[in-house]
């Protein structure tokens, strides 16, 4: 693999950052490539030479935030990382992904237009991970069906509608847990 430029990788950054600071101004769904290319400060031909389109450079900051979300309950602390009994990382997990939603609506609502594929990465390291810590927490029943269940609460727009229609984050965040203990056995 060629070494990136020196030029090359500072103006990824500048472009990066632009983005981030923008869609936390005006949304994701109002960010134009114009606008990202101005506020970074190059020309909009580095821009899509860098990312190709709109759509790769909002799944380029979408998965910096899902690896580094994957590394802390991966590898992180408890009771969210390994060391905590299986049912408390799992309401740990929950809580953790339902605010990253939240946190990340406009980005995720902007590149999940429509119903994702099992298959989809982050969703697959997601419901493999719900699905091994019911395993260890001892769930009876079909753990796929209840990690895909579990899984879909975590939908960006789901939550949204769930806020407008007058419940809170930490509401959600209960009844997530709520489930969650139950399927434990608990």
């Amino acid at each position: 693999m060629v070494p990136e430029r020196v030029d090359a990788a500072r103006n990824r950054t500048r472009l990066l950052d632009a983005a981030r600071r923008l869609i936390a101004e005006h949304g994701a769904a109002n960010v134009t490539m114009d606008d990202v290319a101005t506020t970074a400060g190059v020309g909009k031909g580095t821009l899509f030479r860098r990312f190709g389109s709109r759509a790769e450079l909002m799944a380029v900051l979408l998965d910096e935030d899902e690896q580094a979300s994957q590394q802390a309950f991966l590898f992180g602390p408890p009771p969210l990382g390994p060391g905590a009994p299986p049912p408390a990382r799992l309401c740990a997990f929950g809580e953790h992904r339902i605010r990253f939603a939240h946190r990340h609506h406009d980005l995720l609502s902007s590149l999940t237009r429509g119903p994702r594929p099992p298959d989809n990465p982050p969703d697959s390291v997601l419901r493999t991970h719900i699905r091994i810590l019911l395993a260890a927490a001892g769930t009876t029943g079909d753990l796929d069906a209840q990690a895909d269940a579990l899984t879909a609460l975590f939908d960006a727009d789901y939550i949204q509608a769930r806020l407008d229609a007058g419940h809170t984050l930490d509401e959600q965040i209960r009844a997530w847990q709520s489930v969650a203990t139950k399927l434990c056995g608990h």
